[in-house]
């Protein structure tokens, strides 16, 4: 990647501007809406509205897809109908539907409705971690442990998340090296692949690029993925940094739906239809169908009964031929 640091006409601040010698062929996006996205909403959501999701996503060609998350109503209500939801989602031929697992109960819930994958998670930053899950970060490694051993005794897949990589709400600035350490940590007890968040979207391209180096120099681009809301408006050109660093694999939430609840100001997930829109448009395949994708969207809109901030989603596709 050439990088020019350029002072932009009229503008005081510098702009990055890189140029992308060779684009990769191929990247693959994991669907966090019906989980994520969902999560921040006020208004409960039917069960029937998420099945219809979860079915236009399929239908678009998103082929890993997180569809709930088997946590106590207590902590999350909107996510209290997660057995329903995994019983009567039903996963097309080359679709591999996945739920968030906090503890031993949450994966004895998953492996009950017949799920093949679960996620587990912690934050970099302690306090983001108490309020998240009210444990310490040490404790709550030690229960991914637990459920990382449970799934690969049920031959399961297991995929790690590391929150608050790129800033804490309530710490401020995160040392890469700790968000290291969990990640190697999560990598050794069998994730397959580790996503890292940028929980409250305050990263920038520079910073993308010093904390992926930091990460690859322990951990093989393949087991990395990378979730970044667009807090701030800046997902995009961190999903560019972490392309030319050999980053493959992005989630990102239909619409713009989401944000985290235990982290103020979050709001924010980078839209599906953006990220498709931006691959696509770079001869980069992702094997979804953009118009699908877009409509998709709009039954998101309609289950959560208001507008998304999606940029594709609100202007809708042009022809990406010249």
């Amino acid at each position: 990647m050439t990088v020019y640091l350029a002072p932009h006409p009229g503008r005081t601040e510098i702009v990055l501007v890189a140029l992308f010698e060779h684009a990769p062929d191929r990247a693959s996006v994991y669907e966090v809406s019906p989980r994520d996205g969902l999560q921040n909403e006020r208004a409960t959501v039917p069960l029937r509205g998420k099945l219809r999701l979860i079915e236009a996503l399929a239908t678009a060609g998103l082929q890993r897809i997180e569809i709930t998350s088997f946590v106590s109503p207590r902590w999350i209500p909107q996510l209290a109908d997660a057995d329903e939801v995994a019983a009567h989602a039903v996963a097309p031929p080359g679709v591999t539907f996945s739920a968030l697992c906090p503890n031993a109960i949450g994966f004895g819930r998953a492996r009950a409705v017949g799920l093949r994958e679960v996620a587990v998670f912690a934050s970099v930053s302690e306090t983001h971690n108490r309020k998240n899950v009210n444990k310490t970060v040490a404790a709550t490694l030690a229960v991914c442990e637990e459920v990382a051993g449970m799934a690969r005794a049920e031959g399961m897949r297991v995929r790690g998340y590391v929150s608050t990589v790129w800033g804490c709400p309530f710490e401020g600035e995160v040392d890469p090296k700790a968000a290291v350490a969990i990640a190697r940590k999560l990598v050794d007890m069998g994730c397959y692949q580790v996503s890292l968040g940028d929980t409250i979207g305050v990263g920038t391209p520079r910073q993308t690029e010093r904390v992926l180096r930091a990460m690859l120099d322990e951990v093989a681009s393949e087991r990395l993925a990378m979730h970044m809301h667009d807090t701030r408006g800046t997902a995009l050109a961190n999903v560019l940094v972490g392309l030319e660093m050999g980053i493959r694999d992005f989630d990102a939430s239909v619409g713009g739906l989401g944000g985290c609840p235990y982290a103020p100001g979050a709001a924010g997930n980078l839209a599906t239809e953006d990220l498709v829109f931006m691959l696509q448009g770079m001869g980069v395949k992702t094997g979804i169908d953009l118009e699908r994708l877009v409509e998709a969207g709009r039954v998101a809109e309609s289950v959560v009964g208001r507008p998304l901030p999606g940029k594709v989603h609100q202007a809708g596709v042009r022809s990406l031929k010249a």
